[in-house]
């Protein structure tokens, strides 16, 4: 069966806690100043009548990704699965894609930085990848537990190995991830139940990320 992994968003349950930019960039050892999540507070209504909300973003991983068309080496790629990747082998770091995301979901940083001064600690160290310097990075839906279900048979978004690391921190259970190709895994039954959104859809991206803000 082909696959096509989506994230859901429940706005109900998201607290703002940022428990899910922690995770991400622990998981995937981004350096200081890039944050390949982010949860914005919004602020709607008028006096007496406001209401705040946390809205959870990152790469949208879209159908149709315009930071795609826009790479000029095929750096970037849509795969089968609905993940969005970048091969940093062939980037070029020429910011095409940068400019293209409607979602500001894309970074380079062309230096190391790190949390302490002019050194890395133990755990920077540890983790520093050279590939990522001078190219283009993002939210990859933690690709390599992806393709690591492929390999062990698990499932995405039920067994935590191979769930995205926001989704396993999420402690209010906002965040969802799995199969919208499976009519019964857990993101097609929600996405039925609810009614729900995706961000600038009006722009033709098709995103993977839905967000639930009432019941269907």
């Amino acid at each position: 069966m082909k696959h096509r992994y989506v994230m859901v968003v429940d706005l109900r349950r998201c607290v703002g806690c940022q428990t899910c930019v922690a995770a991400c960039k622990t998981a995937n050892a981004t350096p200081p100043g890039v944050n390949w999540r982010r949860v914005l507070d919004v602020e709607s209504g008028t006096f007496p009548d406001v209401r705040r909300s946390f809205v959870p973003v990152a790469c949208m991983h879209c159908a149709s990704p315009p930071c795609e068309s826009v790479c000029p080496t095929r750096a970037t790629r849509k795969r089968d699965d609905g993940l969005v990747t970048i091969d940093y082998d062939v980037c070029i770091g020429c910011a095409n894609c940068v400019m293209a995301c409607p979602y500001e979901a894309r970074s380079i940083q062309h230096e190391a930085r790190y949390a302490y001064g002019d050194a890395p600690n133990a755990a920077e160290a540890a983790r520093f990848d050279p590939k990522r310097l001078g190219v283009a990075t993002k939210c990859t839906f933690c690709k390599d537990r992806i393709d690591l279900a492929e390999r062990t048979g698990q499932v995405p978004g039920r067994d935590p190995e191979v769930t995205p690391a926001c989704v396993n921190a999420c402690i209010s259970g906002a965040l969802r991830f799995g199969d919208l190709a499976d009519p019964d895994s857990a993101v097609s039954r929600l996405l039925e139940q609810s009614r729900h959104f995706r961000m600038h859809e009006e722009l033709g991206t098709g995103p993977s990320v839905y967000y639930i803000w009432d019941q269907a």
